[in-house]
């Protein structure tokens, strides 16, 4: 593996003393070198690579066992097991974690003379990665974690390496020959051999014990009820739309529901056309009196709209007992969608990478349907933040719900214009992290008392965040999606997510 060495000292100084200042976390570790020390370290590229990435830090002492600069021994303690450490990395990780990087830092150590410290950065993978005769690891929050098989079945599922679209399942052939076949069938040129059969060759079906069995993709596909037949396996496939009066669900013993939330259900090809269709009457026929005496006019894109409900019921996790849920309020829509981004994927970069096929069975058969849902080549979510800008509107907020009884993707359209400061702000927080009262002030020229109200607005609508750790003289606002495990250290841009200090690499081998 090729070492990069740092040439910026000003850089150096700042990681270093920011790796000085930390114990180990979720996505920091720092070892001293020594022949013991590969397989320990070993763990921990795989732990990182498992669960949101890190940085392992070489020729620092523990923060237990000394402090400040007495923790800086270099590399040089034991050089051998460095190299033998960088040789492992490409043999003994299975498979492979790419896109490890590793950096030579120089630095005074604690007796005052000249070394090195070496920095592996790891990325979050989206596979799941084990050691050769060493186990499977995930990261806890200051150490590593051998992983359960239970453990490794989910993250395989969390991660998009299985899928329960392609798992067998005991439904007869028959509940298969429906309509949403016979329409598949006009795009294929298979052979009359039986559906069986026919679903054998598109690899929609599988023999299991020597008998045929269709895949659950295929019941989500052309099933008249696929909820009905996968409700044994604790899988549920329905959609389900709640039109709000306001703008929050009321606590109290009386929902406030405009009317009883509708079920739609059937073969994916038609649960997507039969949604879209629905959303669109409620928006356009279900105009509710504002508390300012005026109607509420939606004004999303059809696209986009489309492309979100879309996107939930292609890409949900249909290992899930839970249906996709639409919410309606007068001031935006939410979409949510069982399970968690797959892959690489996260909020904060889901508007650069695109989805991911999380079913990709599902997503494939879908195009063979006349005037297919999903055309696009993973562009979609692009097109949504685009369309949304060139209407004047918030961009699509995305996040993870994991703190709730069944993990979900939510996808919120806000009814709202913004104002022309939102993208000043917004760019400046990718470019700098969290903003405070002071930085709004000089960006939009407001004074204290209208940059506050500004900022509370856009947390009350879920644009920003406040920082729970900051009093309120001194508080930060982040975005949402950069408040939870954004899962990437970059060394060279976007570090204030996690405080990595910026800096310049010069890219020279070993």
């Amino acid at each position: 593996m090729n070492v990069a060495n740092v040439t910026d000292t000003a850089w150096a100084d700042e990681m270093r003393a920011w790796v000085l200042a930390n114990a180990e976390t979720v996505q920091l570790e720092t070892k001293r070198v020594s022949g013991k020390m590969v397989g320990k370290a070993l763990e921990t590229v795989c732990a990182f690579a498992n669960t949101h990435g890190g940085w392992l830090v070489l020729g620092v002492e523990d923060a237990g066992k000394a402090q400040g600069l007495q923790r800086l021994f270099g590399v040089a303690e034991n050089p051998e097991a460095v190299d033998e450490l960088l040789r492992k990395l490409g043999t003994h990780l299975l498979p492979a974690v790419e896109g490890v990087q590793a950096f030579r830092m120089p630095s005074v150590l604690r007796d005052g003379a000249e070394g090195a410290l070496i920095l592996l950065h790891v990325p979050t993978s989206d596979k799941v990665h084990s050691i050769l005769d060493g186990g499977t690891w995930m990261r806890g929050q200051s150490s590593n974690r051998e992983m359960t098989s239970t453990q490794i079945t989910d993250l395989s599922y969390r991660r998009g390496v299985r899928s329960a679209e392609s798992e067998p399942v005991d439904v007869d052939f028959e509940l298969l020959d429906t309509p949403a076949w016979r329409l598949y069938l006009r795009g294929r040129n298979l052979a009359p051999t039986g559906i069986a059969d026919q679903l054998y060759r598109v690899g929609l079906a599988r023999k299991v014990g020597g008998e045929m069995q269709p895949l659950r993709a295929a019941v989500l596909l052309f099933a008249d009820h696929p909820s009905g037949l996968l409700a044994t396996l604790g899988t549920r496939a329905d959609v389900r739309v709640f039109h709000y009066h306001g703008n929050a669900i009321s606590a109290g013993e009386v929902p406030n529901l405009k009317k009883q939330p509708r079920t739609l259900s059937g073969p994916l090809y038609h649960l997507i056309a039969q949604t879209h269709a629905y959303l669109l009457d409620e928006l356009a026929g279900g105009l509710t009196l504002a508390a300012s005496g005026f109607r509420t006019i939606h004004r999303y894109p059809e696209r986009v709209i489309k492309e979100a409900v879309t996107n939930a019921i292609i890409h949900r996790d249909y290992r899930m007992n839970r249906d996709v849920q639409i919410r309606i309020f007068d001031s935006r829509i939410e979409v949510l969608s069982p399970g968690l981004f797959p892959g690489r994927i996260s909020a904060a970069t889901v508007h650069r990478t695109g989805s991911f096929a999380r079913n990709p069975l599902v997503a494939s058969n879908l195009r063979e349907f006349p005037e297919p849902p999903n055309v696009d080549a993973g562009e979609g979510v692009q097109m949504m933040f685009n369309l949304m800008k060139i209407s004047g509107l918030y961009p699509p907020q995305y996040r993870e719900l994991r703190e709730q009884a069944q993990e979900a993707i939510s996808v919120t359209l806000l009814n709202e214009e913004r104002p022309p400061v939102w993208e000043q702000v917004s760019d400046w927080m990718d470019r700098h992290g969290p903003i405070a009262n002071g930085d709004l002030c000089a960006i939009a020229d407001l004074d204290t008392l209208k940059a506050s109200k500004q900022l509370k607005r856009w947390v009350d609508q879920g644009l920003l965040v406040a920082d729970p750790n900051r009093g309120k003289r001194n508080m930060v606002y982040r975005k949402p999606a950069a408040n939870g495990d954004d899962d990437t250290f970059d060394l060279l841009s976007g570090a204030a997510d996690n405080n990595v200090p910026d800096g310049k690499i010069s890219r020279k081998n070993k």
